[in-house]
């Protein structure tokens, strides 16, 4: 029998109880005890497991997310360099025509082309490569944690959800078991058995239990729109989440050996590293000569005032050129700003070590601290339970006891709800462990 069923059946009872207001002690009685029975099967009742819908909507964030689009093109951006940097200067092709031909013994010069190609030092452009090659293999690493921390928002995003509609079903719950309570004080006051002031104290729970519900209402909309917004989708997406969550037991200083090892920020900053121990390498090699080969054409005009040998035969004259770095002090810098970026990229390495460290142990400790509360309040929960079952059974012969069921009733509700925050904040705390010391 469902929850809605069994309030049903309470609420009949009570009402057939009231119309026959005026019957023997026995009847009353046999409605305390029915009430017994049902409520203590609404309270001990297991929740339903539902699949866990998170896995498909972090597939949604990673396809639609627009940050994490824009991450990737820059990667694909990077990539392109590489075949740019290391490709040869183009070739030049000079024309030039003389408007005043210049004689000589040949004949005179008409026109000229010259072809040339600049070739720069041995391992040169094989070094451009590596570092356009380390900086796009950075950007990969930037995406990687981009993707990581995209995740570690949906979960963050997601589980005040889950939080929300958790206590939001407590309090549901809860709402209709007090308006069981009220009833029932109504008929025992109506029989003289109980106090007009039971009637007043439940009226002021349900108040309360109203304005709870209408802000967790309320409070609902800013969750999802912040959710659907990660996801890049529009705000009137429902979204699911289960009626319950496992948090399963995790060691001490989980996946901690991973933390400088795997983490995609630490990776990226030792591949600038590299990228700047080549950069070093560039700058000596720029320091020395670069060498050019070229071939000049001369057209050349015949004689017409004699006759001479090789008249108006066009000139051919291979070149060789060699650069001269004699300017010694911008290479020496260059030399400089390689070595102070790496010095600059360990500071920033030491930084985010820094920094990963301390998330990573805050994380723990919210880890930690969830599951010794949710430990905690399934144990509470228990005993609350329990506790309430002896309440309903020594009610049940007097009516004394009503304050206590209440109290009891909402420690209970009290406690169910602490432990959907603490769901909340272990699931939390474990999806920033996760993105911490994950790497891609």
């Amino acid at each position: 029998m469902d929850k809605k069923r069994k309030l049903n059946v309470l609420s009949k009872l009570i009402k057939k109880s009231i119309f026959w207001g005026s019957s023997i002690q026995s009847s009353f009685q046999l409605l305390i005890s029915c009430i017994v029975i049902i409520l203590i099967s609404i309270i001990t009742s297991k929740p339903t497991y539902a699949q866990k819908p998170l896995d498909n909507y972090i597939t949604i964030a990673a396809e639609n997310n627009p940050s994490l689009k824009a991450t990737y093109t820059e990667f694909e951006v990077a990539l392109q360099q590489v075949n740019q940097v290391k490709a040869l200067e183009d070739p030049r092709l000079s024309f030039g025509y003389f408007i005043s031909p210049i004689e000589k013994k040949v004949g005179a010069q008409r026109a000229k082309l010259s072809l040339t190609q600049t070739f720069p030092w041995f391992g040169t452009l094989k070094s451009k490569a590596n570092i356009a090659t380390y900086l796009a293999e950075a950007k990969y690493q930037t995406f990687i944690n981009e993707r990581n921390k995209l995740i570690w928002e949906v979960n963050k995003a997601y589980y005040p959800i889950y939080e929300n509609k958790k206590q939001f079903a407590l309090l549901e719950d809860n709402l209709q078991i007090l308006q069981t309570y009220k009833r029932l004080a109504l008929s025992a006051y109506e029989n003289n058995r109980g106090a007009l002031a039971d009637v007043i104290r439940v009226d002021i729970m349900i108040e309360d239990a109203k304005i709870e519900l209408k802000i967790l209402n309320n409070q609902l909309r800013p969750l999802a729109v912040r959710f659907n917004q990660l996801l890049n989708r529009s705000d009137t997406f429902s979204i699911e989440t289960p009626d319950t969550i496992s948090s399963p037991l995790i060691g001490i200083n989980y996946r901690r050996d991973s933390l400088l090892v795997e983490n995609p920020m630490v990776q990226s900053l030792e591949i600038q590293k590299n990228a700047m121990l080549e950069s070093e390498k560039l700058a000596k090699k720029n320091a020395l000569p670069q060498f050019g080969v070229g071939l000049d054409y001369t057209i050349i005009g015949k004689r017409t005032d004699m006759s001479m040998p090789k008249s108006g035969n066009d000139l051919f004259m291979p070149m060789i050129t060699v650069s001269l770095p004699i300017y010694r002090n911008k290479y020496k810098a260059a030399i400089t700003e390689s070595q102070l970026n790496q010095k600059a990229i360990e500071y920033r390495k030491e930084a985010v070590e820094n920094d990963l460290i301390s998330n990573y142990e805050n994380a723990a400790f919210q880890l930690n601290k969830s599951t010794e509360l949710i430990l905690l309040y399934n144990s509470q929960i228990t005993k609350t339970k329990q506790l309430i079952q002896l309440l309903y059974a020594s009610y049940s012969n007097s009516t004394k006891e009503f304050e206590e069921v209440l109290r009891m009733q909402q420690q209970l509700l009290k406690y169910q709800m602490s432990k959907a925050t603490a769901e909340k904040n272990y699931q939390v705390a474990l999806a920033e462990i996760e993105y911490l010391t994950f790497g891609g």
